[in-house]
């Protein structure tokens, strides 16, 4: 009996998985999701909110780690975006998640398997404020999290958070459990009514998606209302946050980064395309 009890404590170990939250409608995130170059499921989580479901192959196929890619892609869909969105990740040894926020710094939170807080309550700050969580209820439950509990694990931690999410109007479709594989996810995914495939079809037609976006006016609604030259100066400055982003990105054999990097570019060109059209004449 000993003798399989290692086998089988291997076997209860979470393989690696993930989820991306969008704080948006699925029409909306669509669009900027083609540019992950990763097929994806999309769906409806509860009111405004929709959750990307990952196929895995980063970090399944390679050796970079899943906390990392879905840093890089939780920021590179929001940079150009007027929502948040919030990555939630777990491999066998961690779970936590990372909050992207336009040009912000993305923060994050991270539990061991056993459920062992090992990131700053700082972090759960910023994050409940950023969400426009309750700065009593939501934050007395998010603290809870930051402190030691024998009886919760990872798997734990992450359903904690969850609930407090609920308040937030998060509804995660049937199956979707944090904590489970990539494969078991996807599969979980498909049997959802009005789900969505996302597939990566080459930068041609994600930037043709982009541009329909900016003639449909979805790409105005994500610059500031500060006239054309407050257009125009984030465009540029998504630009030059792209560019050394995506250098580091390649020096590391960061495929996420990489990505971030690649989707500042695109929404730099794009913005600076909108910018030009609707600039009116002299």
């Amino acid at each position: 009996m000993s003798t399989q009890q290692p086998g089988t404590a291997r076997q209860a170990r979470p393989a690696p998985g993930a989820l991306l939250l969008c704080r948006a409608e699925p029409e909306a995130v669509a669009p900027a999701a083609k540019l992950l170059r990763e097929d994806m499921l999309l769906a409806s989580a509860g009111g405004r909110w929709s959750v990307l479901v990952p196929e895995g192959r980063p970090w399944l196929a390679g050796d970079e780690p899943v906390d990392r890619v879905l840093t890089g892609w939780a920021t590179a869909l929001a940079v150009g975006a007027p929502w948040p969105v919030l990555a939630l990740w777990w491999d066998a040894d961690r779970a936590g998640y990372t909050l992207a926020a336009g040009f912000r710094r993305p923060v994050g939170y991270v539990w061991l398997g056993n459920g062992t807080p090992v990131g700053e309550d700082e972090a759960m700050r910023t994050f409940a404020a950023r969400l426009g969580l309750d700065p009593v209820l939501d934050m007395q439950s998010l603290d809870e999290l930051t402190r030691p509990d024998p009886v919760a694990d990872a798997r734990a931690r992450m359903r904690g958070l969850i609930a407090v999410l609920t308040r937030a109007g998060v509804s995660l479709p049937d199956g979707l459990v944090p904590g489970e594989s990539a494969d078991r996810l996807q599969d979980a995914a498909r049997d959802q009514p009005h789900i969505r495939l996302v597939e990566w079809s080459g930068w041609r037609d994600a930037f043709r998606a982009e541009l329909d976006a900016v003639e449909g006016g979805r790409l105005g609604a994500l610059l500031p209302r500060t006239g054309g030259a407050g257009a125009r100066a984030l465009a540029l400055a998504q630009i030059v946050a792209g560019l050394p982003l995506t250098a580091w990105g390649l020096r590391r054999h960061s495929g996420g980064w990489i990505v971030a990097g690649v989707v500042l570019l695109a929404h730099g060109a794009l913005g600076l395309a909108a910018h030009s059209a609707v600039r009116p004449l002299d």
